[in-house]
């Protein structure tokens, strides 16, 4: 089946992931620092340098008081590379779970083998006790090596759907220019 998105919006097929248990090797960490009670500018520029060529946007969207809400929260911790050049966040809040609900490397890190380090740093913290699921997800839009790094990992796709927002090139959330591997279509 095929259909159109409308102009001056994106689709993304958007794949879950997860891992029912630790890896039994997850090799060697990056060195994160953990992010208290963050201030959102710094945040949404931090999210922005990793994000923004893959048009993440969805923290950008949000009004002050609901992100703050969200990195706030004592169930979800955010932690950075000590010279932020990567961001990790987990997400605590349901019961059993944790989500891994952004990863990312700022642009001159990706392609290093950084992201195993940051991933296996990542793990290190998510799989902690009462942690029996911990899961993700990526998209289309995102890095083209993301979904076979996060498979060799250790996590397996179990749900598939697809997600058409508004272009945030269009009304500013993003840089006009950005991600340019996915064309605006006004």
């Amino acid at each position: 089946m095929m259909q159109d998105v409308p102009t001056g919006h994106i689709a993304a097929v958007v794949t879950d992931l997860e891992m029912m248990a630790p890896p039994a090797d997850p090799g060697p960490a990056a060195e994160l620092v953990r992010w208290h009670r963050t201030d959102l500018d710094t945040y949404r520029a931090l999210f922005r340098e990793v994000g923004e060529e893959w048009l993440w946007f969805s923290r950008l969207s949000l009004a002050d008081e609901a992100l703050a809400a969200i990195l706030h929260d004592p169930e979800v911790e955010l932690y950075a590379g000590p010279a932020g050049e990567s961001i990790v966040e987990l997400d605590f809040r349901a019961e059993g779970v944790c989500e891994i609900a952004f990863f990312g490397l700022v642009p001159a890190m990706t392609g290093r083998g950084e992201g195993r380090r940051l991933m296996s740093a990542a793990l290190a913290r998510a799989w902690r006790e009462g942690v029996g699921r911990v899961w993700l997800h990526t998209c289309t839009l995102d890095h083209p090596a993301a979904l076979g790094f996060y498979l060799s990992c250790g996590f397996r796709a179990v749900r598939r759907r697809i997600e058409v927002e508004p272009d945030p090139r269009l009304d500013g959330r993003i840089a006009a220019d950005a991600a340019a591997h996915h064309p605006v279509i006004r």
